[in-house]
């Protein structure tokens, strides 16, 4: 059926329906940054505590809104001069929208190097560009007639506002992304005109996956963030093309075969199409169980990422079969597959390394696992539980900076504390608790509303850090033992510590689940058990050595402070599903000709076959996601270059290498018990009275 797309009518009628579906497609995909949530707090489940604590301190005016702390700094000591700008700055903060009552007096710090003024603002409709606008407003009083003093927001407004910026500056993300792509299919095919039919069909999958996801947020419940949306973007081009580059292989190979391209095409779909599906299907439903996670951010993320997935599936099964049968042989220009031609083949290097790992099989894929395994060793110095304010960009933003200064002349947790709230009758002892909680500097209140009072603490430690979460899980450990108080602590720290409970909480769940996912989708498609555990194995292998070599590179060459409590989850997810991909290209082009030629000889010519664009598929999705350092993040930097090695490492080691021994040693078994198995290898059929014997090379 699928294949009546590239048909003589076919091909008109599945280009006009994109068209049509392209049209409001655009016009959805441009607002899907209207419906993004990208205040943490919106990311937690609804059980979370720091979650109720937003919910009852409504009343209290606290709820939507974070604090924004100036400050100003001058080497030489303030002046009186610099604390009345200060004052006036104040004041006409007051005049900005968002703004939520007067702020604080300005503080000079005991040192009288710097001022402090605390001001709350209200996170409207807009979310983060909200805050940013306001930010920038309060910068732009800041910065005049400063007279050398200087100025910088900081604090969690500071902070919403610095990661607005950093992700717009990955508006390039996309341009980037789309020439990566075409430099790599560039080099892979050697035509000027190629590249620009994957690039213009990755290009209407990304649209309709961001329209599909726009409508399901506004309409649906769907959490978006910015998170998801770039990551979206590298997904949806890299696998997409992918899939365009495994078609368009076989499509060159059989329009040397037959001269009517529609049947060319109609024949490669039939037989490339069950390989792209069943990846398309892999990595849509790896994602989808993300859904069980309890963190909001990446429960959105799973589906969203699907969507873009099996929409870059259509249209690569659809609108690009169309397209290429409409253009015809000329679009491979210079090297046009004539009816008839025979590809140069020879003895490349594909074949070269099969000869060469099958001399031998048994020791090369012992010894490839045992380099892997001596690379993952350096996973036990991943340090994946969050990261302080400062250490989340790569770059120095004005809030990173504003902190440094701050923590130098101030208390590290001055200006956004830890809220307590709780029975109004058990206000005081609660207070007192507070106030006995090692790590809180101070207390504020009780303020009292009805039958609810809400107790302010002070942290010693900047709020982002280990020793400030700590403090914030001893607080909640001596408040709830308060019988009848019902208190419950909350604030950007506790928001914080619930974000990392979650996230540890969603990788011990949903990983064995991923896997056992993996596991069904490869045993119905290849009719096998043995070989569906054998490539699972092979990918947990190189995921673990991607992470312990990431984790060197993270300390050691990037000189990062840690991984953000998602990384190995989202690592995870993307590194398996993506790598049994290049799996299920290799294997099922394998058991095809397992089929004809035996296991061991279909092992090599699989391999012979495929090397090339399973590389160059590679190649596509490695740079795609290693466009992601383009954003100032390092939660972008480290999982852009997790997934480019570790699909690097799968497409050049892992399958070329490791699967390709396994399966010549392992030899039939490979397909135990499916029907294959029963076929014995030519070199291996056994004489008559004796057993087949068990080879160790080919």
């Amino acid at each position: 059926m699928i294949t009546s797309v590239s048909g003589r009518v076919g091909k008109w009628v599945t280009v006009v329906v994109w068209i049509a579906l392209l049209i409001p497609a655009v016009m959805l995909a441009g607002r899907l940054g209207d419906v993004e949530e990208n205040d943490n707090a919106a990311w937690l489940p609804g059980n979370a505590e720091s979650t109720a604590v937003v919910e009852r301190a409504e009343r209290f005016q606290l709820a939507d809104t974070l604090p924004a702390i100036v400050v100003y700094d001058r080497a030489g000591g303030v002046t009186p001069e610099d604390l009345a700008k200060a004052q006036a700055d104040a004041a006409a903060f007051q005049q900005i929208a968002n703004v939520v009552g007067p702020p604080a007096d300005p503080v000079a710090s005991d040192d009288g190097k710097a001022i402090q003024t605390v001001v709350q603002v209200r996170k409207d409709k807009q979310g983060w560009e909200g805050i940013g606008a306001v930010v920038d407003a309060m910068t732009a009083i800041g910065v005049r007639d400063a007279d050398g003093l200087g100025f910088h927001v900081t604090g969690p407004a500071g902070q919403a506002s610095d990661s607005i910026k950093a992700f717009g500056a990955g508006g390039g993300l996309t341009t980037i992304t789309a020439l990566v792509v075409v430099v790599i299919l560039l080099l892979t095919y050697r035509s000027p005109l190629l590249p620009l039919l994957p690039l213009l069909t990755a290009g209407g999958a990304l649209l309709t996956s961001e329209a599909v996801i726009y409508l399901l947020a506004k309409n649906a419940g769907l959490t978006v963030n910015k998170q998801t949306s770039f990551i979206l973007t590298v997904l949806v081009f890299g696998a997409a093309t992918d899939y365009a580059l495994l078609l368009i292989s076989r499509y060159r190979e059989e329009l040397r075969n037959r001269a009517d391209r529609h049947e060319a095409m109609a024949y490669a779909l039939r037989r490339s199409g069950p390989a792209i599906v069943a990846s398309a299907a892999t990595v849509a439903v790896s994602l989808m169980v993300l859904t069980l996670a309890t963190l909001n951010s990446t429960k959105g993320m799973g589906p969203a990422c699907a969507i873009g997935v099996l929409v870059g599936l259509l249209a690569m099964v659809t609108l690009m079969p169309a397209l290429l049968v409409i253009v015809g042989r000329w679009i491979f220009w210079p090297a046009k597959p004539a009816h008839g031609s025979v590809a140069a083949t020879g003895s490349n290097m594909w074949s070269r390394l099969g000869s060469a790992v099958s001399a031998r099989p048994r020791l090369v894929w012992i010894g490839t696992a045992v380099v892997l395994g001596a690379l993952a060793i350096g996973l036990s110095g991943l340090k994946a539980d969050g990261l302080a304010s400062k250490d989340q960009f790569t770059n120095d933003p004005q809030t990173v900076v504003g902190e440094q200064i701050l923590a130098e002349h101030f208390p590290a947790g001055s200006g956004d504390p830890i809220y307590v709230v709780a029975q109004a009758a058990y206000a005081d002892q609660v207070r007192t608790t507070l106030a006995a909680v090692p790590g809180v500097a101070g207390v504020t209140g009780p303020m009292v509303k009805d039958d609810q009072a809400i107790v302010l603490g002070q942290l010693a430690d900047e709020p982002s850090s280990q020793a400030a979460l700590h403090t914030v899980d001893t607080a909640r450990t001596r408040l709830h033992a308060i019988a009848g108080a019902d208190a419950q602590v909350g604030g950007n720290a506790a928001v914080l510590l619930d974000t990392q409970t979650a996230a540890a909480r969603d990788s011990k769940v949903i990983i064995p689940i991923v896997l056992l996912v993996v596991f069904v989708i490869l045993a119905a498609l290849l009719r096998a058990i043995v070989a569906p555990l054998l490539l699972i194995a092979t990918v947990v292998l190189s995921y673990a050595a991607t992470l312990g070599v990431s984790s060197l590179v993270f300390d050691h060459v990037f000189h990062f402070a840690g991984a953000e409590a998602s990384f190995p989850l989202l690592s995870f997810v993307f590194l398996v599903a993506l790598g049994i991909d290049y799996n299920i290209f290799l294997v099922t082009r394998v058991r095809e000709e397992s089929a004809q030629l035996g296991t061991r000889r279909g092992a090599l010519t699989g391999l012979t076959a495929t090397g090339g664009v399973i590389t160059s598929a590679g190649l596509v999705l490695a740079g795609t996601f290693a466009a992601m350092a383009s954003l100032p993040l390092v939660f972008a930097a480290e999982l852009g270059f997790a997934v480019a090695f570790g699909v690097l490492l799968d497409t050049t080691i892992v399958r070329s290498v490791l699967v390709t021994a396994l399966t010549v040693d392992v030899g039939r078994w490979m397909w135990w018990p499916g029907k294959l198995f029963r076929k014995l290898d030519p070199a291996a059929t056994p004489v008559a009275g004796t057993p087949e014997p068990v080879l160790e090379g080919a």
